[in-house]
This record gives C-alpha cells, structure tokens and sequence, in this order.
C-alpha cells in the first residue's frame, strides 16, 4: 500500500490494496513506520529481525510519547499472537488465524521507492511542497516540469521511433514507471497511440512477448494452480476489482495459438477501459489461462514463458475454468464484470452460454464486434433508405464474429419491426466449410449454428458470384456473405465450379451490399484479367450500388482483406472503415480519409455503464442500446464524408454519450 502521508497500517495477511478502512485507524494512537524484512519463523518472541532493505513486511509500533495524556494512546498487552504481532486489540485477529498469509508484502511510505511506484509516481511533476512532505529532496533533479510539458517530451521521444513494436515496449516501460503519465499520454494523443498500445501492434508483441518480457502486468494462471486458483487472486495486491479481462491465448487476433504470450491482449484491452471509459487503473485486472499451447514453434522456443506442453482440453480445461470463474465470484463478488477475449469458437461459446446466467460476462469478440458492425449497418440506413429488414444476408463463414453480428441483426430486425425472431433469422442464411448450413445438416451442427439451419436443398458451391456472371475458384476464406452483407471467414475448404445449385440464387440486387470483412487468414486469390478477387467483388458492388459499403476488420494488418483502394474501384463513391487504422487515399485529386468500425467504440463504454448500473448479467438489449446510441452519433457532416461511424478522436465524448444514452436500459 501506498501512504504519502508517511504512515502505513498494519494487517496480519499483510498490506493489501486498500489497508484498514479509515474508521480503524482514526481509532488507532499516533503511529511510526518502519519497513523490515519479516520471517515467518521470528528470533525471539514478540520480536522481528529488522533490516532497512529486501522485500519488506510493515510493521506498525506504538510510538512513545514523553508525557502523553491519558486517553492519547491504548493500553496494549505485548503477548505474541496469531502472525507474530501484538494481542489482538482491534479485534483483527480472528478473521484471519486461518487464513494463509502471505510471506512478503510491501508498504511504500515515500521517499525512493515512491519513485519506483508506477501508481503514485509523478516524476518531475512533484511539487516544491510534495518533495519536501515525502522526502524526495535529492533524489530528483531540481526543475520541476508539468504533466503538459512531461506528455511532450515523451511524445517526441516516442515519434523518434520507426518500428511500432518499439514504441509498443516503450509505452509499456512508461506505463510500468509512471501510470498517470501513461494514461495521459495515451488520452491526448488517441488516435495516435491507440495503434501502438492495442491492435494491431499488440499482435506482433503477442508473438514476441517470450523475448520482450521484462516484468509481469497481470496474472499467469496455469494447470500448476489448479485447486489454489483462490490463493492465486489472493496474491494480486488489488481487491476492488471491476473488470477482469481474461484469455487462454489460443487464438490471438488473426494470429492463431499464442498460449501464455497472449497476455498483451488483456493488458491493452484494459489500458482503453481506464483512458477511453474511465474505469479507474487499480480495478482492472488483466489475467491469462495458461492450459499450454499447441504452436509447435513457440514450444521449442527457448524464450517462451508458458507451459511447455500441448494444449488441455475436455475435463481438465472446463474444470479449470470453472474453478476460476468460481473463485473470482467468490473474491470479487456478483458485479465483477469477466470479459472473455480471443478463445476459440468451440471454447467461446460454450463459455458465454455457460456462465452467461451466473456471472456478468461480455465476449468481445462475439458480443463487441456484433455491437459495432450493427452500429453501422443502423447509421447507414439513412444512406441507403431502406430498413434492414428490408435485406437478406448471406454470411460465408459461421465462427465467433459471424454468427455473432448475423445473431444481433436479426434481434435489430425482430425490435424494428416487432416480427419473431424466428422469422427474421429466416433473412439470413450462414455457409461453414462444408456448404450453407441447412436443416438437413442440424444433427451434426454445432449448437451455435443450428438456428441458422433453414429449408433448402444443400448447397456446396458458388457460382455465379455477385452479378452471376463472373465463373470462379476461390478459397472460402475470401468471401462471407453476399446481398447487403459481405464478409470474411476463417475457413480453409476450396469453393470449386460446379453444376450445383448456386448460392447466387439467394441474392437479389439491393440498393445497398456492404462488404464486411473479418479474415484472420491471408487468401491465396486467383487472379482473373489482372484483378484479385476483392477488386472484382469491389466493382461489381459499385455497378450495383451508389454507395456501396466496405468493412474490414480483419487483424493485424497483412490479414486486412478489404482495403482503403476500394474507394478506387468505385471511383470514389464507397464507404470504408476498418477495424485498424489506415491512411488517407487520394483519388482523381480527392482526398479520403478512412473510418473505424473499431470495438472500443463499444467496449469500454458499454463496461463503465455495467458497473456503473450495478447489472449482474449482460442481455441482448444491452447491446443493441449500445448500437443504437453510437450509431445515434453519426451527424450529417460525418455523412457526407462518406463516414458511418462518428470520428475517432472524439472517442471519449461518444463513450460518455453513449452511457448516457443507453444507461437506462443498463438500469432496468
């Protein structure tokens, strides 16, 4: 615990995040800190053997007073007690005899190691009068520079940089020796750093993070715990948690299997819940499932830091994550919000639906990327003129994101035109790997699918593609969904020509066919008359509509399948956003500048309401709340920029707005 007022309090299971509350220590005499190494096993009785350095354990004495008043101080019996201290006074004792106590804990007062608290930290910031009250005379340099002109330097320092994983790890040195100034930094210049902090330079830290490693920022959980998962949480110095962020790294972005080294996820994931939502830094918690890795090269990786064994599953994976989802309940309580971020489909799943009816869970990729694409789909009607009820969509692929947007569209659909869900789901049909999913096939889907197994006769081919003119041969991975959604999917099955049944005969011409991709995979196109497959779904889309819509989430950015050139290939007419940041594009004179259909426009904010609200589950009218709110924000000027989500550097006022849009069903 941090005290800057040169005084610490004493607890038997050591010094936790917040110390005794305020009421025991105004009861308490006047008190004199002193750090000392503690043993468990102590030289004398009522003794400890006192060192100034070395991991330290506070130990609080009575200070003596030469003629101190009768009622300034308590009449303590010195006897030794339950950890070594003095009897039991307070009345402390007996909540913690059997409990395990943690051997080491440190208590900062002030001076050097307050310099070396990232918490408390300011650097040159400090004041002439804080220098002088927390004894830092001498060990700073004398000028003292404000947080304005420190956020300069550091934005200078960083720009000096030409390879993003380097200012990834310098933004995560600052953030691990000076947390204001991080969050600072990273508030002023959003747009700026938010590629650096999260996606898509977290993927390429993901992948290197055995070699780049240098201190831990969350908590490792591994099979090594199993049955001590309690204990585990015990020893994170934080006990107000609000918002865990949790991973098993085994499918990291678009970037497969990264086990253990999936911990950037949650730690960036986290930094924009605190500088885009507000929630504050000491109540998040960044965790990591570490059950092994089935990625042959990081196991033979000598730098690699987690479990060297091929990935748990079955029995022992579902009892380990039930072992902490039960202890987190149980140390954090009811409205803890666990966000599952980058399981696999059949873990995901399976996971929101199991503990989606006894704890407050979110997936963002599931739920997050839903709430976003929705958001814009909403926004766009006023460009297309028609509801989306008015549509039918057709989605190629039928993993996390996919089944996910097509499951919000339809409850969109249902709320705008008070049809059931079961007929809206009726306007969307899904294609996995071994064709479009179709009743006859229900027996062997996975229960994620089966709503989306309608009436047909099967169909394992695509011909025709678009205007039914073009003949092809391309991987499923290229192309999710035609009609008013396009998407990608992460799939490896060839799609070849055939005689079959064309899944052309679900499109009809609609006003509006937005491409939304979402490839984690990089496709090997086929090229036809000097143009990819893109370019060819990119202009048939323009010759059928005015302003045809492209969304391209896919991650990191080698794997961006739908890119800002298609504003080329309409000649200028499309809408873009991206799930990554890219630069403007000039054509014909004219300069476009590309939206985001990023998840933290959702996430942080939808989080902050939740805690905000005191909710102890996530509904669907939450999400969809969350949508309308943000698709809400979109101004006429954003429209005729040709964008469909509110611009990017005012992340922080649409969050806040967005909350107060959508609280009140967050309330009720």
């Amino acid at each position: 615990m941090i005290s800057l007022n040169r005084t610490s309090f004493l607890s038997n299971s050591g010094v936790n995040g917040s110390g005794i509350n305020a009421r025991r220590q105004r009861s308490r005499p006047p008190a004199y800190v002193k750090v000392v190494a503690s043993r468990s096993n102590q030289d004398q009785k009522g003794r400890a053997t006192s060192e100034r350095s070395g991991s330290a354990l506070v130990e609080s004495t009575l200070k003596e007073t030469k003629d101190p008043a009768p009622s300034s101080h308590v009449s303590v019996d010195l006897d030794s007690t339950v950890g070594g201290g003095v009897k039991d006074v307070y009345g402390e004792d007996s909540a913690t005899e059997d409990q395990l106590v943690t051997p080491w804990a440190v208590s900062v007062a002030s001076g050097y190691s307050l310099l070396r608290c990232p918490h408390h930290n300011k650097g040159l910031a400090f004041s002439e009068k804080e220098r002088d009250a927390h004894y830092l005379r001498g060990l700073l340099p004398p000028a003292v520079v404000s947080h304005d002109l420190q956020v300069k330097k550091m934005m200078h320092n960083i720009r000096q940089y030409q390879v993003p994983l380097q200012k990834y790890m310098a933004m995560m040195d600052l953030q691990e020796m000076n947390e204001r100034l991080f969050y600072k930094l990273l508030i002023d210049n959003v747009e700026e750093l938010l590629p650096v902090v999260y996606t898509p330079t977290v993927g390429e830290a993901c992948q290197k993070y055995g070699s780049i490693f240098r201190r831990p920022q969350g908590l490792f959980i591994s099979l090594k715990e199993k049955g001590r998962i309690l204990e585990v949480l015990k020893n994170w110095p934080e006990r107000s948690i609000q918002v865990i962020v949790v991973t098993d790294g085994e499918r990291i972005l678009g970037l497969g299997d990264l086990g253990c080294q999936g911990m950037g996820i949650p730690v960036g994931k986290l930094s924009l819940y605190t500088a885009l939502g507000g929630v504050r830094p000491s109540a998040c918690l960044p965790v990591t499932i570490d059950v092994g890795t089935n990625n042959e090269k990081l196991l033979n990786d000598e730098f690699y830091i987690g479990l060297r064994q091929r990935r748990a599953t079955g029995q022992e994976y579902a009892e380990l994550l039930h072992e902490f989802m039960t202890a987190v309940k149980q140390i954090y309580g009811e409205k803890v919000l666990i966000q599952f971020e980058d399981f696999a489909n059949h873990n995901a799943f399976d996971l929101l639906e199991k503990y989606g009816t006894t704890h407050l869970v979110f997936n963002d990729d599931i739920q997050g990327t839903a709430s976003v694409v929705l958001a814009g789909l909403v926004a766009a009607q006023k460009l297309v003129g028609r509801k989306l009820a008015d549509h039918r969509f057709l989605f190629l692929g039928a993993g996390e994101a996919g089944t996910g947007i097509a499951g919000l569209i339809a409850l969109e659909m249902s709320k705008q035109t008070g049809t059931p869900l079961e007929e809206t789901r009726k306007n969307i049909w899904l294609v996995d790997s071994k064709g479009l999913i179709v009743s006859s096939r229900k027996e062997s889907l996975q229960h994620f699918k089966k709503p989306w197994a309608h009436e047909h006769e099967p169909v394992k081919e695509l011909v025709d593609a678009i205007k039914g003119a073009l003949s092809l041969s391309l991987s499923l991975s290229s192309l999710l969904s035609l009609s008013l959604s396009l998407s990608l999917a992460r799939t490896h099955a060839q799609c070849v020509v055939g005689n079959g049944p064309s899944l052309w005969d679900f499109l009809t011409p609609l006003t509006s066919l937005p491409f939304v991709s979402q490839s984690s995979q990089r496709a090997d196109w086929n090229i036809w008359s000097g143009k990819n497959i893109h370019q060819r779904i990119g202009e048939a889309m323009a010759s059928l509509n005015e302003n045809p819509i492209f969304l391209s989430l896919s991650n990191p950015l080698h794997n961006q399948n739908a890119r800002q050139k298609k504003a080329t290939w309409s000649q200028g007419r499309a809408i873009f956003a991206s799930g990554s940041p890219f630069a403007p594009v000039e054509h014909e004179g004219k300069v476009y500048v590309p939206g985001q259909a990023n998840n933290a426009y959702i996430f942080p904010g939808l989080g902050l309401g939740l805690i905000m609200s005191g909710a102890i589950r996530v509904h669907d009218d939450m999400l969809l709340a969350a949508s309308e709110a943000l698709a809400a924000q979109v101004t006429q000027e954003n429209y005729d920029k040709g964008l469909i989500y509110p611009p990017f550097a005012n992340i922080r006022k649409i969050l806040r707005t967005s909350q107060l849009m959508s609280l009140p069903k967050l309330m009720n």
